[in-house]
């Protein structure tokens, strides 16, 4: 019996042990090249979305400042309508009850010679003008329904946005959060991979022009967190970068990658000069701002900082735009 008890406890503690091992295994800290190699795949997936968020914010920010416009535009329009309307009404019952004022009551009361067929193409003319007021307050009616017609459907449009835009907010956050565990598990709790945050090379001098200047804000942003959505003026993610960068030398882009695309001329890679914006992968979903030496400027991802990096090393490169 004490044979079975012993060979009994010696098959409980081996299993012990090989519990105990598979547990530190799968809580065994991951490797920051695994890492990396997880962020840079969900990031990849992650970044269009960001993306569309920036082209989403940017459509609705535009829709509030039409609803304000056409806001502003209502007020005077109705007070318009509302006088006009009340002016026609007044001048319209007079008429009825007591006739044309003025020269036709002198005519038609005066002991005048004047013909009946001048006093009836008078009456004619002063109904005509009558009328030519009330079309002119229908028209105003009219302008004013429309307004409001596009008004409640800007409305609507503006209430379906904000639903969709608050979902993928709540969803981008939570997946950020995920990624940023993942760093604190390889690195600590700063997050940021060892020789990360680089300071160079950007360049020492800077041409004056726009472009130049351009890169020059852009490289004195480095170390600014990312932050998606944020442009500035302590965060920023990758349009936004570039946005607030150009945006220094006046000229205006828009937050959003596939925008920007279009809102610069194409340049060869040959071609490039500092301030040229370089864009990634076949969606467009991430781009960088060139500082010369084959070497760009770019917000990388969330638990990142704005950086230096070789251009070719960040993805697949779609192509080059000049702003300005």
């Amino acid at each position: 019996m004490n044979r079975v008890l012993r060979r009994l406890l010696c098959v409980v503690a081996a299993a012990g042990v090989m519990l105990t091992g598979t547990a530190g295994a799968a809580l065994a800290t991951p490797s920051p090249s695994s890492v990396e190699e997880q962020i840079d795949k969900q990031w990849n997936k992650l970044e269009p979305v960001i993306e569309q968020y920036n082209d989403v914010h940017n459509k609705l920010k535009a829709n509030r400042a039409q609803v304000r416009a056409i806001s502003k535009r209502l007020v005077p329009l109705e007070l318009e309508v509302n006088m006009a309307m009340a002016n026609v009404k007044g001048l319209a019952a007079d008429a009825y009850k007591q006739g044309p004022p003025g020269a036709l009551d002198a005519m038609i009361l005066s002991g005048s010679p004047t013909g009946l067929t001048e006093k009836l193409t008078f009456l004619e003319q002063y109904a005509r003008h009558q009328r030519a007021q009330i079309a002119d307050v229908a028209k105003l009616r009219d302008r004013l329904a429309t307004d409001k017609r596009n008004l409640d459907l800007l409305t609507e449009s503006l209430a379906a946005r904000d639903t969709e835009l608050a979902k993928s907010r709540k969803t981008i956050e939570k997946k950020i959060k995920d990624l940023q565990k993942l760093r604190i598990r390889a690195y600590g709790e700063s997050g940021a991979a060892p020789g990360k945050l680089r300071t160079g090379p950007c360049p020492v001098t800077y041409t004056n022009d726009k472009g130049g200047r351009a890169a020059k804000k852009a490289c004195s942003l480095i170390g600014k967190p990312y932050v998606f959505g944020a442009e500035g003026p302590n965060s920023f993610d990758c349009s936004g970068l570039t946005k607030v960068a150009w945006g220094s030398v006046g000229v205006r882009l828009t937050h959003y990658t596939k925008v920007q695309w279009t809102e610069g001329r194409p340049v060869s890679r040959s071609e490039l000069q500092p301030g040229d914006l370089v864009f990634y992968f076949g969606d467009l979903h991430h781009m960088a701002m060139y500082v010369g030496g084959n070497t760009v400027v770019h917000a990388p991802s969330s638990g990142d900082h704005v950086r230096m990096a070789p251009m070719e090393r960040i993805g697949p490169i779609a192509g080059y735009r000049r702003p300005g």
